[in-house]
């Protein structure tokens, strides 16, 4: 009587076993797998610099810390979404997500296609890292969303304070010259707002069309406007036909000053652009001459991968695998997105362009922001930092 039962309690936790090995296995496999992150980065058309310096960062930092975070490979997918058709990014990210089963989605060169992404990244609870697109409200549109970059109303407000206030400059009256588009209306809205505040007045508000600009009538009007300065804001990119511009049609030769965001005075474009924009004083969270041990060796990196220096967009792919790298490490690999997303928040770190903090409650990005004077070093036009604010929240429009 008792070897029957010896036999079916033998079975039993023989069956048992077996059911809790195949339980297990596809967990183990899941951990064995890496963790992959889709990159979605405008690498052709117009905004082609953008994506080159994101992609370069994001190699540098692969290269100097390995490419295992939380006992996990971390698998980089790149695709190139042209960077001007938020229905190419949506249908990438939703490749990305449904197909290649990617547990992070990252990039996003502007702001419209950043927008056109967050509802994927709420519905499939994949966390989004902004690297570049630079609107206030894109945090908004996903719970899912974090950004790495910057905002236009964070570094365009300290510079709108400083230049109202600064003696030596006496800016009185400015024109404001910005691109049509989410992060130009941010850009103009917060520089009127604290211009105004501080007892300046806003003598017009220019906006260029965003894709194939001729600054030259917009200039032109600038001109004949005679405002004590031009306040401008162009994406990465247009800055050089904007520097061009402004010397060819003589405003510098009639006394009128050029303040910019640094995306301007962009890093990568800093040689093209020349002498053109010796004494410019700008604004941003970022230059090249940043003066760190880290920033320097970071520099010197880039331009032996690239043979250019590093701009304000390539700190937000540098700081984005930062964040994701660190994210991991605290989940112990395990990718699942609220998972993930808790761990970044609050986050903070030593970045190459100085300390930063993903904020909790917003998940934007608080760090420092530089005014900063275009000044001959080494033979060559850079962007000096001479004056800090120091743990710059957003300040929204």
């Amino acid at each position: 009587m008792n070897k029957p039962i010896d036999s079916q309690r033998r079975a039993l936790l023989m069956g048992s076993a077996a059911a809790l090995a195949a339980g297990a296995l596809p967990r183990y496999a899941f951990a064995a797998e890496p963790v992959r992150v889709g990159l979605i980065l405008p690498m052709s058309g117009p905004f082609a610099s953008t994506g080159k310096q994101i992609e370069t960062a994001i190699r540098i930092y692969q290269q100097k810390y390995g490419d295992m975070a939380g006992g996990r490979k971390v698998e980089i997918l790149l695709k190139d979404d042209g960077g001007v058709a938020p229905d190419v990014t949506k249908r990438l990210a939703q490749e990305l997500v449904t197909k290649d089963h990617v547990q992070i989605l990252a990039g996003f060169g502007l702001t419209p296609l950043a927008l056109a992404t967050a509802p994927i990244a709420t519905q499939a609870k994949t966390p989004m890292i902004v690297m570049g697109a630079a609107t206030s409200i894109i945090p908004q549109r996903s719970p899912y969303i974090v950004r790495t970059g910057f905002t236009l109303p964070q570094v365009t407000a300290p510079l709108a304070d400083w230049a109202v206030k600064n003696k030596r400059l006496n800016i009185k009256s400015v024109v404001t010259l910005v691109s049509d588009y989410g992060p130009g209306m941010d850009a103009e809205k917060v520089f009127v707002k604290h211009f105004t505040a501080g007892g300046g007045k806003i003598l017009d508000s220019l906006r260029a069309p965003l894709q194939n600009p001729d600054f030259a009538p917009f200039i032109q009007r600038i001109k004949d406007t005679r405002p004590d300065a031009m306040f401008v804001f162009v994406p990465s990119g247009a800055g050089t036909a904007v520097m061009k511009q402004f010397v060819e049609r003589g405003l510098d030769a009639a006394g009128v000053k050029l303040i910019c965001t640094g995306d301007v005075l962009d890093d990568d474009l800093m040689p093209s652009i020349g002498q053109a924009a010796l004494g410019v004083h700008s604004s941003h969270h970022y230059s090249a001459a940043h003066p760190s041990a880290d920033n320097t060796a970071y520099v010197a990196e880039f331009a032996k991968q690239i043979k250019s220096r590093p701009n304000f967009h390539s700190v937000g792919g540098y700081d984005g695998m930062h964040l994701i790298y660190e994210a991991l490490k605290k989940t112990a690999g395990d990718s699942d997105g609220d998972k993930l997303l808790a761990a970044m928040k609050g986050m903070k770190w030593t970045s190459v362009r100085g300390p930063v903090s993903i904020d909790a409650e917003t998940r934007d990005i608080v760090q420092n922001v530089y005014i900063r004077k275009a000044e001959m070093r080494d033979g060559a036009v850079y962007n000096i930092e001479f004056e800090t604010i120091e743990n710059f929240k957003d300040p929204g429009v």
